[in-house]
């Protein structure tokens, strides 16, 4: 049976391409919000952070009715590492609509998304968004083509249909040259390229979870797509845990999606999105089944982390003061907590139960759980992240990543030198019309980590650059460290002009006068390779006696303010980031000097 009333689509695309402001027209042309009601951009990136930062993190359900037909929209995340939402996602949809920047063109998660939907034989629909940007469409369409070819599609696949659209003006067309008035074109496509589910409405209810989200009313909900029978709200029914264990259980409240709101219903069937609640420790992947029929349904296969951290207890001079959860019980609790919905992030226990080893797709996948954190009160410590090594074939392997940077042409020069330097291999350089060039390498991950704010800086903030994850490749040897040191805090106490005067010559310094400091704690970048122990806290003496100058005001450079994912770059093996909910603090792992300096001699004699 095919239900010719209901389209399940996804959008996917790299990151910044335009889908959350796509789906936001969609949803303001079709009468989703009130004629007088005020409606903010990018209204499907509901978190704090995603407002912040202008990304999706997580993927969102939405739909919007069109000639009679309702179209469940998923709205994913760009970003390689949030990837895993992606690809859980993907196994709920009949096919998805790949969006592609006029200017851009192909990006490193272009490839990825678009993979991993071919490769669950989804249909796709090409949108070239962007277009009132300029840029050269069928440029574009010939490099879509190309990676469709490329990741082996088949004939059906290969013969997509193309939309160009402006998502940020509100229209679609089918013809480039003619700008559209509104977004029915692209939706037309949709209604006519992309299947509608097919399965069996009389037979056993079968309905696998893709998603969990929290209602501080009705508890745990689970979100996915049934794939066969029908689903009544109260039903007795059966979840098959993934550990291959049963559980009966009862659906207490039913809900689909209708534009951003989930509507309860009593009933729902094959082809619909619904969401459930009433049902306590239901996890993504899990099938529930009718009671008479228990088959459960095979989950997606997940791409595996390549970054690990450790989250500590914080055993700093300062700790307990800023934060609400401290301890490791509350750090423990919300972590596994994370794992159960973050489905590419994985914790283990260490030796130590003061210290957890958390892994994750990359340095923004982890960085974006220690802000979560940071903001619901906890205060702890994180190490610097650490690639995980695989061995293959008796062979040490590393994740290996594709990496593109767009430059102008005037630091094309410094940018493959410090790559270059990172053991990054130049496999792709092509102007792009503009004063630009596009740089495509494939490097170590490892090699990437710190490298971001370098790019920066060599480019005068002009360049920008991408990451993906494309593979596993032999270790490719050692690359040089930060070249420079730290200013660590000779002793407790609070900073001063003087003695900040005195360590501003020799370093970058991250803090200003009146600083809390404690004795290890990191106050600044030094010029030179070892550590620079500094009094910041020194004080002017005061004496009878005056001279010529003596009392001139003393000027401070304005210090460096180190976001989390700088401070996350910055830290060597010996470092650690101090994260509470109202500072962010660098540290040595050992505070005291002495016993560094005792510790390093070691080393030494060891070595």
């Amino acid at each position: 049976m095919q239900r010719t009333d209901i389209r399940n689509i996804a959008i996917i695309a790299h990151v910044d391409h335009g889908k959350t402001t796509l789906v936001n027209q969609l949803l303001v042309q079709n009468g989703i919000f009130r004629t007088n009601e005020q409606v903010v951009d990018r209204v499907m990136d509901s978190g704090d952070i995603e407002r912040e930062r202008g990304i999706t993190i997580l993927a969102k359900n939405t739909s919007v009715n069109y000639k009679g037909v309702k179209i469940n929209i998923i709205d994913t995340p760009g970003h390689a590492d949030f990837g895993g939402e992606v690809e859980r996602i993907l196994s709920m949809v009949d096919g998805v609509v790949l969006l592609v920047d006029a200017v851009e063109g192909c990006m490193p998660q272009t490839r990825y998304v678009l993979k991993k939907a071919l490769g669950l034989s989804k249909s796709v629909v090409v949108c070239v968004n962007k277009i009132d940007r300029g840029g050269d469409p069928d440029q574009v369409i010939d490099q879509v083509l190309d990676l469709f070819l490329e990741l082996g599609a088949n004939d059906e696949q290969i013969d997509f249909k193309t939309v160009f659209a402006s998502g940020k003006q509100g229209w679609a067309t089918m013809d480039p040259t003619k700008p559209g008035t509104n977004m029915n074109p692209l939706l037309d496509t949709i209604l006519s390229e992309i299947p509608a589910p097919e399965g069996d409405m009389n037979n056993g209810l079968q309905t696998v979870m893709c998603n969990i989200d929290y209602d501080e009313y009705v508890g745990r909900i689970g979100i996915g797509k049934i794939t066969r029978g029908k689903i009544k709200s109260g039903q007795q029914a059966v979840v098959c845990h993934r550990d291959g264990t049963t559980t009966q259980v009862k659906i207490a409240k039913l809900y689909v999606f209708e534009g951003l709101k989930r509507v309860e219903c009593e009933e729902a069937g094959m082809g619909d999105i619904v969401a459930i609640s009433g049902i306590e420790k239901l996890n993504i992947g899990e099938t529930i089944c009718d009671v008479d029929k228990i088959e459960p349904l095979p989950f997606v296969a997940i791409d595996e982390p390549t970054l690990s951290m450790m989250f500590i207890v914080n055993n700093s001079p300062f700790a307990g003061k800023e934060g609400k959860f401290v301890t490791s019980r509350h750090i423990r609790a919300r972590l596994f907590k994370e794992v159960e919905t973050n489905v590419s992030m994985r914790v283990e226990e260490t030796e130590s139960p003061d210290s957890f080893k958390v892994f994750g797709r990359g340095e923004l996948h982890l960085s974006i759980l220690i802000e979560t954190m940071r903001r619901e009160g906890y205060e702890f410590q994180v190490s610097r992240p650490k690639v995980i090594y695989k061995e293959i074939d008796g062979v040490k392997c590393e994740p290996i990543e594709d990496l593109v940077i767009d430059v102008p042409d005037d630091y094309v020069g410094a940018v493959m030198s410090k790559v270059g330097a990172r053991k990054g291999e130049l496999k792709k350089m092509d102007p792009d019309g503009r004063g630009g060039t596009r740089l495509e390498f494939s490097i170590p991950s490892r090699c990437l980590i710190g490298y971001r704010s370098e790019m920066l800086t060599d480019t005068r903030g002009y360049g920008v650059m991408t990451h993906v994850l494309s593979g596993y490749e032999p270790y490719k040897g050692d690359i040089p460290e930060r070249n420079r040191g730290s200013v660590v805090a000779f002793e407790d106490g609070v900073s001063t002009t003087y003695g900040l005067f005195n360590a501003q010559e020799r370093s970058t310094l991250f803090i200003g006068p009146g600083v809390k400091v404690y004795e290890g704690m990191i106050v600044g970048e030094n010029s030179r390779e070892e550590d620079l122990p500094v009094n910041v806290c020194k004080e002017k003496h005061l004496t009878n006696c005056r001279s010529s100058g003596a009392d001139d005001a003393l000027k401070l450079i304005t210090p460096t303010q180190m976001s989390l994912e700088q401070c996350l770059e910055f830290i060597k093996d010996d470092e650690w980031v101090e994260v509470t909910p109202k500072s962010i603090r660098l540290r040595k792992v050992i505070l005291d000097k002495a016993e560094r300096m005792r510790q390093a001699a070691r080393a030494m004699r060891n070595s």
